[in-house]
């Protein structure tokens, strides 16, 4: 293992960053570590977390794709959520990001790639996301061209509950679909 190409999880864990195996993936690490990982690198009207946005996404997912809608930011609990622009920038990251991706996907029994029912939901989330929790949002991107944002406005109860909270409501949606 490369010095430092590693880090150690909430459960205490090794995960490899160059190197990740099955046996390094956990669901209680995903949970906790998307509860607290804020979305838009924090610049949100309210703390908004990953954990939160894949609990819409799984909620609002048709079903058959409620787990992988669940688990499709899941790298994030590894590797953070870096704003996509910048994401760009960083071709290695990408890499590491999507060998990442491929193992968690493996290890839930996922599709290899994410499916068009979630990326659909994903989108329209994002849309809503920007209506409702950005401050710039009367600005156009170019992703969400013909793309509408749900009806229903993100939970600002949920945004502001605490963690463990965030960490439960996941772990129960899981438990739901997955056992």
């Amino acid at each position: 293992m490369i010095e430092g190409a590693y880090i150690t999880t909430y459960t205490g864990k090794v995960l490899s960053l160059l190197d990740p195996q099955p046996e390094e993936i956990d669901v209680t690490d995903i949970a906790w570590a998307l509860a607290c990982e804020c979305r838009f690198a924090g610049h949100t009207y309210h703390p908004y977390t990953v954990g939160h946005h894949s609990l819409l996404a799984s909620q609002y997912s048709p079903t058959g794709y409620q787990l992988e809608a669940l688990l499709h930011d899941s790298t994030e609990a590894y590797l953070k959520d870096i704003p996509s622009p910048l994401k760009r920038l960083l071709p290695e990251y990408v890499e590491i990001e999507n060998r990442l991706d491929r193992v968690i996907r493996d290890t839930f029994g996922l599709p290899a790639e994410m499916s068009a029912a979630v990326k659909e939901v994903d989108l329209k989330l994002l849309a809503t996301e920007k209506r409702d929790l950005l401050p710039n949002a009367h600005e156009d991107w170019a992703m969400l061209e013909g793309v509408e944002a749900y009806v229903a406005p993100i939970s600002i109860a949920l945004c502001d509950a605490k963690p463990s909270l965030r960490r439960d409501l996941f772990m129960r949606r899981y438990e739901e679909l997955f056992l």
